[in-house]
């Protein structure tokens, strides 16, 4: 497994790579790497002759309160992740490899990034657009890998890549649970042992939730109360958000008559925890 640091690295071995004819996926990562990650690795290693994992923690996505100096980092153990699945290169850079001292360009993308995580995290999904940008026209990839975890960055991308006529096909992924629900997130590490444990409340509450939709209730108002009602009957919990939008443009809806996505964002203690679920043509995509 190549390892690069530089940009330069990466466009070398790219173009050995479409010098003859291989398909390129890409994992965009921000590192300390969980089964989660592994799952889109896996599935990039299925669907491509050669995948590239970026291992970055993107600063401009982080707002001055946030948690960039304290965000957790394993590159070691990183690397012998991807290279146990496969992956071909990974790319490790600094930031000042990836944004100059007079870097000004940003990429963004309007009305669906301003509810749901977006309000709390104004500057959030530029940051996420920006370098996603950058990681394309760097790896040339032919297939980018997202999970379904951060869902509203899931929908961003892909209304960006439709905007901006990119030729990249992007992937949506199963979300990867522990073994009682919770979602896999690097900020599982945060939490303390009694706030684990309470941090289940998140997918009691989806599920009861689900359970809503799959028995024909229409009324998302009645849904949203039901799941907020679960989650705020935890004492530890603090709900920064419970929405049910439209899942192409994330607006609200009141009336379930079309693909949504029901999203929560939860703070037990001071862990921000992001979960949900997605009904597609009636359908309720499985909370893995």
């Amino acid at each position: 497994m190549i390892i690069a640091k530089e940009i330069s690295k990466v466009k070398e071995n790219v173009r050995e790579w479409k010098k003859q004819g291989l398909s390129i996926g890409l994992v965009p990562t921000m590192g300390y790497l969980h089964e989660g990650h592994a799952s889109l690795i896996k599935k990039a290693r299925e669907e491509n002759d050669r995948v590239i994992v970026s291992d970055f923690v993107n600063p401009i996505q982080f707002g001055p309160k946030e948690d960039l100096a304290t965000y957790p980092r394993d590159f070691d153990a990183d690397c012998r992740l991807c290279e146990s699945i496969g992956a071909d290169l990974i790319f490790n850079p600094e930031p000042c490899e990836m944004y100059e001292d007079d870097f000004h360009s940003y990429v963004g993308v309007n009305t669906l990034s301003e509810g749901l995580c977006g309000k709390s995290r104004p500057i959030h999904f530029n940051g996420v657009c920006t370098v996603v940008t950058k990681l394309f026209n760097i790896t040339e990839a032919d297939r980018a890998y997202f999970g379904q975890k951060d869902a509203q960055q899931l929908a961003i991308v892909r209304r960006m890549v439709r905007d901006l006529n990119y030729n990249i096909q992007i992937v949506g992924c199963p979300i990867i649970r522990e073994a009682d629900g919770l979602a896999k997130s690097s900020r599982n590490t945060y939490l303390s042992e009694n706030e684990r444990q309470k941090a289940t409340i998140l997918h009691k509450a989806l599920e009861q939730g689900e359970k809503m939709v799959r028995d024909g209730e229409t009324d998302a108002n009645k849904i949203v109360k039901t799941v907020r009602d679960i989650i705020e009957s935890e004492p530890l919990a603090k709900v920064d958000y419970v929405e049910i939008v439209d899942w192409n443009e994330l607006q609200k809806v009141d009336k379930i008559d079309g693909p949504i996505l029901m999203a929560v964002a939860v703070y037990i203690g001071k862990v921000r925890l992001i979960d949900n679920f997605i009904v597609e043509n009636s359908i309720v995509i499985e909370m893995v």
